[in-house]
């Protein structure tokens, strides 16, 4: 019950300070010097801090401890492509809180979500809607300098089953020649997973694994085989699917 509490609690304070960042804080940023741009690096910077809190929040209760392995290669990433596994709901909040200026893509619904809505168009994030359109605009993000996070499962993972990877990230890998920074996400016991209800909690505390690999590109992936986005999927599918066998 103590973790249902907690689980509500952090919901609501996420679902609260979203509105109160859209409608209060950025819209503030538009007196600031600097253009558009200088705005989303600012709202970007509130994004991760939020993060960051809540997290804090989170292991301060002892509900959660986060273990990272290389994580300096993820906080000064520069332009790379950050691709995760993603066991968790927390996994995009771990990710941006650790590196800096990063942007993602969002899933379309977001976009017009009462609550996150104007968090993720003020921070600049990547609409999930259009393929063509979101390579473009995520192949323009990295060619700015920007680390932008994927998840090439597109969803969360199923317990117990394979991963499955769609050929978004791998189109954008191709696309923009910047290098892959693999991390793999391991959550033990599983917490809000694909499925999963947001007040099943386990008994006791859980941990998020964070191990940032060493960068790589899409021909180290794909050998001598040819670099096509289904190839460099089913690459990247296997990579990580031996990476999580390791103990």
């Amino acid at each position: 019950m103590w973790r249902i509490l907690i689980a509500a609690f952090c919901f609501a304070a996420f679902s609260i300070g979203g509105i109160a960042l859209s409608f209060l804080l950025f819209p503030l940023f538009r007196l600031l010097p600097g253009g558009a741009a200088a705005r989303e690096r600012r709202a970007r910077l509130v994004v991760r801090r939020s993060f960051g809190a809540l997290l804090w929040t989170l292991q301060a209760l002892r509900m959660l401890r986060i273990e990272t392995r290389n994580l300096a290669a993820l906080e000064n990433s520069g332009a790379v492509l950050v691709l995760a596994n993603h066991p968790s709901y927390l996994d995009i909040v771990v990710l941006i809180s650790h590196i800096r200026d990063a942007v993602c893509v969002v899933k379309s619904k977001v976009w017009s979500n009462p609550f996150f809505g104007g968090v993720v168009r003020a921070a600049g994030y990547i609409r999930n809607d259009e393929p063509e359109h979101v390579i473009a605009n995520c192949v323009a993000r990295l060619a700015g300098g920007l680390p932008l996070v994927m998840f090439p499962e597109g969803t969360r993972s199923a317990p117990g089953e394979p991963l499955h990877f769609v050929r978004g990230a791998a189109r954008i890998a191709l696309a923009s020649g910047v290098p892959i920074l693999p991390v793999v996400l391991r959550c033990e016991p599983a917490v809000l997973p694909r499925g999963a209800k947001w007040y099943q909690m386990p008994a006791g505390s859980f941990r998020i694994i964070v191990e940032v690999l060493p960068c790589t590109d899409a021909s180290a992936l794909l050998a001598k085989d040819a670099g096509s986005p289904r190839r460099l999927t089913q690459a990247l599918e296997r990579f990580f699917t031996d990476q999580l066998a390791l103990p």
